[in-house]
């Protein structure tokens, strides 16, 4: 069994996430213990949950621990199944982070996700937007084949989304990105809640962006503006650069009292700031880093090395026979 120290390095939800999702993908029985040890609500929350459940779904794992707040997990996979796997989750968690954890093991399997519930945008999480459009291409490079339809947005405190996801199974090649290569296109989706229509929130950020990357850039970017009739009140905006040999993402989150124009300055500047300094964003990087080690090998320049990419390093050598050498921003998976 391999023993995992819920505790190290940033001590958070996502050593839960990638040791569930590896273990499922490779057959090896886990336990971690100190589960988020380093947030101040430790142990496993809504999201968390769900997503363990999920994965155990997708493996008929076997497990002790697995309820609200526990610490300890102990997690025992058999066989992979194809198919199809619901997945419903009750708060505004983020129906991205569930994914980050389900869609390693999918890689080796034929699986159709719904998930219903939870949030598309929200904090401390990268949007599904994120997700769609910038980490799903990426993977696409690797091999790794995803087609999703997103039915509806979800936003804090209710929730409420509709995703779907199909994984296709996949051998997957190392990744290459070292050089962004010329911009190609620069796009957007600018999306907010039906409520927030008459106060135009949609298109204030993307105009608000569309001027900011024009500046920087010298490109008319391609922002869609959207409302949907969500449960409660929400915006958000998600922006993606694409070039010659990658794509680079930035979001930004609306909240009651902040300017829609300031939203669309935030991201803007979030993208330039991914854009200037890596060849992809810090957020895609430690997402990249588990397939990076199914594929044996590969290198990319990110824009920041961050302790979500330390942490999901260190879990990922405990499972597979990889290292990863970090200098600088550049991190390049190895052959253990």
């Amino acid at each position: 069994m391999i023993l995992i120290d819920g505790s190290h390095g940033e001590g958070g939800g996502q050593i839960l996430r990638t040791a569930v999702g590896l273990a499922a993908l490779t057959q090896q029985p886990c336990k971690i213990t100190s589960i988020r040890k380093g947030r101040c609500d430790s142990g496993m929350k809504e999201q968390h949950l769900q997503a363990v459940n999920a994965v155990a779904k997708l493996c008929d794992a076997n497990m002790v621990g697995a309820v609200k707040n526990s610490e300890e997990l102990e997690f025992y996979p058999l066989k992979l199944r194809s198919g199809s796997l619901p997945v419903n989750i009750s708060t505004a968690g983020s129906v991205g982070l569930v994914l980050q954890a389900l869609l390693i093991p999918s890689s080796k399997t034929d699986v159709n996700i719904r998930v219903t519930g939870g949030a598309t945008y929200g904090k401390w999480a990268a949007p599904f937007d994120h997700m769609s459009q910038v980490l799903f291409p990426l993977l696409n490079k690797m091999g790794y084949k995803l087609k999703y339809n997103l039915i509806k947005d979800g936003f804090f405190p209710k929730g409420g989304a509709d995703v779907q996801v199909h994984a296709y199974e996949s051998k997957l090649k190392p990744l290459d990105i070292t050089e962004k290569g010329k911009v190609l296109a620069i796009k957007g989706r600018s999306v907010a809640s039906l409520s927030l229509k008459t106060a135009q929130v949609a298109e204030r950020q993307a105009k608000a962006a569309r001027k900011g990357l024009f500046k920087y850039f010298g490109v008319d970017a391609k922002i869609s503006s959207e409302y949907q009739d969500t449960l409660c009140p929400g915006s958000g905006i998600q922006l993606w650069a694409e070039t010659e040999n990658t794509v680079i993402g930035a979001n930004a989150l609306g909240e009651v009292s902040k300017r829609s124009e300031t939203v669309g300055g935030e991201v803007v500047n979030s993208l330039i700031a991914e854009y200037e300094n890596g060849c992809v964003d810090k957020h895609t990087a430690d997402q990249l880093i588990p397939y990076m080690a199914l594929a044996g090998g590969g290198k990319i320049l990110t824009s920041e090395v961050t302790g979500h990419i330390l942490t999901n390093a260190h879990i990922t050598e405990q499972f597979l026979p990889v290292k990863f050498k970090i200098d600088g921003r550049l991190i390049e998976c190895v052959r253990a």
